[in-house]
């Protein structure tokens, strides 16, 4: 079974993508209020940056515009002092080359991300929980940027905005590669982004070939399931970023999962929906107040396909559920090949 990766992104990075817990109990990557599932980089209603009045000072020279949901902020030409809003926004920044001077967390009190490597983050200020940022403390780094997006903060948007340019996407999740664009376009590092995009296609081709190619990858049903403490198991849709993983391996999909949408709800009386040749699943909270007892110790579950043969492994609820970019992406690239590549694949 796959293990909490800790560290091990440090080595990722090294190589080039080879190269916690959520808010609530919806996922970093659930949809936007409304439904709404398209990503950042088009233009919207809203005011606009002109700069900062927080005092932030520019990366490298003069400014840029750049447009996104809630219009269009002006930017440093390269920023250097970042704030990140959001797991995902954290993520490109530290993937794109910087160390953000401060970042939001799950919880307050929490770590950040521990797939992210450590020396990384060894100078980012925790600025509060996800959708709960202090703005006093943002103000005090000085930041010359702003990430996050419209599920988050939306309706601090203005105050952020005087505080230094902000930019945020609609959402997370499916448009993770959209946004990544958008947060590289704004921190001047769109040579960096490409590069990152390029080291995960390489990695997608790899595992692919590892898997037994693409007709063999289209032929195994996967699918990623999750026990919530206090909730209904949900099974992940297509609209959300590990679907957007399994998509971009071009794997099979169980029918009743390969569609649109975040997520499908089952009782422990309902299992059999949960049919697949592989199970990848996660636990939020505390395992004893979800339904992983009741499901994993029944007929219906252990009559799987993928429980007899073998093929249910547990991954880390913070990295597959909170790594949503090209650092995260790669990592559990790597654990979907520990597990279902062949021996020397």
């Amino acid at each position: 079974m796959a293990q909490p990766l800790n560290r091990r992104a440090a080595l990722g990075l090294a190589a080039g993508l080879a190269p916690g817990l959520v808010l609530a109990a919806c996922g970093s990557d659930s949809p936007a209020p409304g439904g709404g599932s398209s990503g950042g980089g088009s233009s919207g209603s809203g005011s606009s940056d002109s700069g900062s009045s927080g005092g932030g000072s520019a990366g490298s020279g003069g400014t840029r515009t750049v447009r996104h949901a809630r219009g269009e902020s002006t930017v440093p030409a390269r920023a250097n002092r970042v704030v990140a809003l959001d797991t995902d926004a954290l993520d490109s920044v530290v993937t794109l080359g910087l160390s953000p001077v401060g970042a939001t967390t799950v919880t307050a009190g929490a770590p950040f991300p521990a797939y992210l490597p450590a020396q990384r983050l060894s100078g980012t200020k925790p600025v509060g929980a996800i959708g709960q940022p202090s703005l006093e403390t943002i103000a005090a780094l000085r930041p010359d940027l702003i990430l996050s997006n419209q599920v988050r903060d939306d309706k601090r948007y203005d105050e952020l905005s005087k505080i230094a340019p902000t930019v945020l996407s609609k959402t997370t999740g499916p448009t993770w590669k959209e946004n990544v664009r958008l947060h590289a376009e704004a921190l001047g590092r769109q040579a960096e982004a490409d590069a990152a995009d390029a080291a995960y296609r390489a990695k997608l081709r790899d595992l692919v070939s590892a898997l037994g190619g693409p007709a063999r990858a289209a032929a195994t049903r996967v699918e990623m399931a999750r026990f919530l403490a206090g909730a209904p198991t949900r099974l992940y849709l297509n609209d959300t970023f590990v679907g957007s993983l399994f998509k971009d391996l071009g794997l099979g999909r169980p029918a009743n999962q390969d569609k649109p949408g975040f997520s499908m709800e089952i009782s422990p009386e309902q299992v059999d929906q949960a049919a697949a040749d592989v199970i990848f699943y996660a636990v939020y909270g505390d395992a004893a107040k979800s339904d992983q007892g009741k499901i994993t110790e029944g007929a219906l579950w252990k009559n799987l396909d993928a429980v007899r043969n073998g093929r249910v492994f547990r991954v880390d609820d913070n990295l597959w559920m909170l790594g949503i970019g090209y650092t995260g992406a790669g990592l559990i690239l790597d654990e979907i090949r520990k597990d279902m590549a062949p021996a020397g694949g």
